[in-house]
């Protein structure tokens, strides 16, 4: 059996498929699941298989463990360029690496630290890891899903599918790490930890819950917008049909804030196929300033899309503008619906 000699075999996966190594030691997805609680916990990185698996460059992840160890450093240069270089290593120009996964337990630990440095910038590795990208696309199908189920592979031959599920299934398991981030000082780490939780494979009703009752109390307008977002996303991830109508109610409601009532509306979009409402438009076109774009820019989710991400979204959703990189050379001074 190829996975008792730990080779992945790239012919016989051209033939037979990936499921030839389901469930084996060269699944990620079933060695993030096999991890023992006592491995994480005590950062004993050095247990862990990252060897066995690949950079998003295509090269092994045996030199994973040190850097994950600098990550940790008291020296706030020695930590930074740890962090550079696991970007570098685990996420790559849309691609993840086969042992990005395995850093997520570690990664999540770092940042719940409150000594730590770069603590919204590591949960954001976590979180780049567990979503596949889609720059350019902030589409009414595209604008709130983590992955697409289309077969992907990383610079090694690897299943790109297995690695994102593997990096869900990895914030899933340590989810109680992430949710006190939403009562964190930083909203930078409220902002990331609201984009990390939602591309939890599990437990979103539990998490959705405690993402609206943070609504209710949340002063930071970037953070407000994040949290509704995470909450439709977990929904349109989950198809919770329920979530709609609570979305509807936010960007209908005159006392709700400007960002609410915007994020809200693009969670509906997403969440329904109804046709676009000229009460939507009209209330978009009273709300989004070039203040409110700016913001926006802030926000994971149309950050994501492009510079000026929440003029794209909407021009997308709303219009169907062709999904895609802006023109650099594009002037949009004159007006923020171009």
């Amino acid at each position: 059996m190829a996975s008792e000699h730990l080779v992945f075999d790239h012919e016989q996966v051209r033939i037979h498929g990936f499921e030839l190594y389901e469930g084996t030691a060269l699944d990620v997805r079933a060695v993030i699941a096999g991890m023992p609680h006592d491995v994480k916990d005590g950062f004993r990185v050095h247990e862990v298989s990252f060897g066995r698996f690949h950079h998003a460059h295509g090269g092994p992840g045996d030199d994973v463990p040190e850097l994950l160890t600098r990550l940790r450093a008291t020296d706030t240069d020695a930590s930074e360029s740890a962090l550079e270089k696991l970007w570098d290593h685990l996420v790559h120009q849309g691609t993840v690496g086969s042992v990005a996964p395995l850093t997520v337990p570690f990664l999540l630990r770092v940042a719940a630290d409150p000594a730590a440095h770069h603590r919204s910038s590591t949960i954001r590795l976590a979180n780049a890891v567990a979503r596949q990208q889609h720059w350019g696309f902030g589409t009414r199908k595209t604008f709130l899903r983590v992955a697409e189920q289309s077969w992907s592979c990383d610079c090694s031959g690897y299943a790109m599918n297995w690695s994102i599920e593997a990096s869900r299934n990895a914030i899933t398991a340590d989810v109680d790490l992430l949710l006190p981030h939403l009562d964190d000082p930083d909203p930078e780490v409220r902002i990331c930890a609201c984009y990390a939780l939602a591309t939890a494979s599990g437990g979103a009703h539990r998490i959705a819950r405690t993402l609206r009752t943070r609504l209710a109390t949340e002063q930071n307008p970037a953070v407000r917008a994040s949290l509704v977002l995470a909450v439709a996303e977990l929904a349109v991830e989950n198809t919770d049909l329920r979530v709609a109508p609570w979305a509807r109610t936010l960007w209908t409601e005159p006392a709700q804030p400007p960002e609410v009532r915007v994020s809200a509306a693009l969670a509906w979009l997403c969440l329904v196929d109804d046709p676009v409402p000229h009460e939507l438009r009209t209330t978009l076109d009273a709300l989004v300033t070039d203040d409110l774009v700016d913001l926006f820019d802030g926000v994971p989710w149309t950050a994501h899309v492009d510079e000026r991400g929440l003029v794209r979204t909407l021009a997308q959703m709303l219009d169907g503008a062709k999904p895609g990189v802006v023109d650099p050379w594009d002037d949009l001074s004159d007006d923020v619906w171009a």
